[in-house]
């Protein structure tokens, strides 16, 4: 499972190390919008000046970027929908045991992959849990 993740287009997105500050995710989201025309991400985050001073500076991305900073090696043309099919055979797959169009729980996996799933959502998110929980 490790060389998985390792080989995986993900890897990035879950092995970064860098530094986010709870307060600058909760500002970015609070004047996020989206604008339809462009395709693009706005929103406003603080920077410090060299006098401490906090200045508010706009922010602009769309997908590209995203893809282009956590190294994806993706582009738009890639397919983003699989079949309903081959997500039902990727759960059994890997031991999932409750019911597939049902309300997925990690308690309802095989432990590495339950292991998986913690690591992944908690990589991705600022929520702290226990390890059977969400």
């Amino acid at each position: 499972m490790a060389e998985f993740l390792r080989e995986s287009r993900i890897n990035k997105a879950l092995t970064n190390q860098t530094t986010v500050y709870e307060s600058h995710v909760r500002m970015f989201w609070n004047s996020a919008r989206y604008d339809e025309s462009t395709k693009m991400m706005h929103s406003a985050v603080q920077k410090k000046e060299e006098n401490v001073k906090d200045v508010d500076i706009e922010v602009k991305f769309d997908v590209g970027d995203v893809r282009r900073v956590l190294d994806l090696g993706d582009n738009d043309n890639d397919p983003t929908i699989v079949p309903e099919r081959l997500c039902k055979g990727l759960w059994f797959r890997m031991g999932f045991a409750g019911h597939v169009n049902g309300k997925y729980l990690k308690s309802m996996f095989s432990k590495p992959y339950k292991f998986l799933v913690h690591c992944v959502v908690h990589a991705l998110s600022h929520q702290k849990g226990a390890y059977d929980e969400t």
